[in-house]
């Protein structure tokens, strides 16, 4: 299977299932899409500024990790079609991760090449380089990967004053988990400075590249799955000296980094590493 045709269909996290038909006959437009997904989310960290204080029923979608799981609640809260507009109050809680699960599903489902990256984002916060994920899909057009952040609505443009289009998210203002790594092993770049939070520093960087390598074979595992055995530290542990660990984690960001040209080593690399293996029940 060619990278391309790899990336148009989904996997066990951005399989609609039987649900699919929530997606037959929404528009192809990047921005309308964008906008239907963010009519049916709404993040937790941004819900108290649109007037919403979510219940401990309503986060539970938080721990969702399929979009399947995602719609089967979603269409069982508010049957109507998705391209209605909900207000604020009637749409789901998400996340980051979630917002780029639904796009990525919608553009799978229309044949359209996409998958989920992991990193940090440089527009939240002038203190801190924030964890975060956007959908990376590829452009016919224009022959190349664009990254596009579909939780940006138009009141959050507006509160975080952005100076770039969403829809195409500079390389340098969305920082893939890999090169934060490669940025800090160099000393570009302070460790401490990524991350969300108080949670931040070597250890959480590695774990966005471990997601990284994950949503390239099309695992998009939630922001605070442990279980996979890679996820074996804490975070305030130091980081190892010099030896075949670090080159490891070495050699991980740089697959990531690289990328479509690492295609087939990502793949080979998860399918025999066990200590990327995620539970079982997670790909039902």
């Amino acid at each position: 299977m060619s990278l391309l045709s790899f990336y148009s269909s989904p996997g066990p996290m951005t399989d609609s299932c039987e649900y699919g038909e929530l997606f037959n006959g929404l528009p192809t437009d990047m921005g309308e899409l964008c906008q239907i997904v963010q009519n049916n989310l709404l993040h937790v960290f941004w819900a108290e500024r649109y007037g919403v204080q979510p219940t401990d029923d309503q986060t539970r979608t938080l721990n969702v990790r399929s979009i399947r799981e995602k719609l089967a609640i979603l269409r069982q809260t508010d049957p109507r079609p998705l391209t209605v507009p909900r207000q604020p109050a009637e749409r789901q809680i998400g996340n980051c991760r979630d917002f780029t699960l639904m796009l990525v599903s919608i553009l799978r489902y229309q044949g359209i090449p996409a998958r989920s990256r992991c990193g940090f984002a440089r527009y939240f916060s002038p203190e801190q380089e924030v964890d975060h994920w956007v959908v990376e899909t590829w452009s016919a057009a224009q022959q190349r990967w664009l990254l596009v952040d579909a939780q940006l609505d138009a009141f959050q443009r507006e509160a975080l004053h952005l100076d770039f289009d969403p829809l195409d998210v500079p390389r340098d203002r969305f920082i893939v988990a890999g090169e934060a790594w490669q940025k800090c092993r160099s000393d570009v770049d302070k460790p401490e400075r990524y991350g969300i939070f108080e949670m931040n520093g070597w250890w959480f960087i590695l774990g966005n590249v471990i997601r990284e390598v994950l949503a390239f074979n099309k695992v998009e595992i939630l922001p605070w799955d442990h279980e996979v055995s890679f996820f074996a530290h804490r975070l305030e542990d130091p980081l190892p000296a010099d030896g075949p660990e670090l080159a490891e984690y070495d050699r991980l960001a740089a697959l990531t980094v690289a990328g479509d040209s690492a295609f087939d080593e990502l793949r080979r690399l998860y399918e025999v590493e066990p200590r990327l293996q995620v539970p079982a029940a997670w790909l039902a």
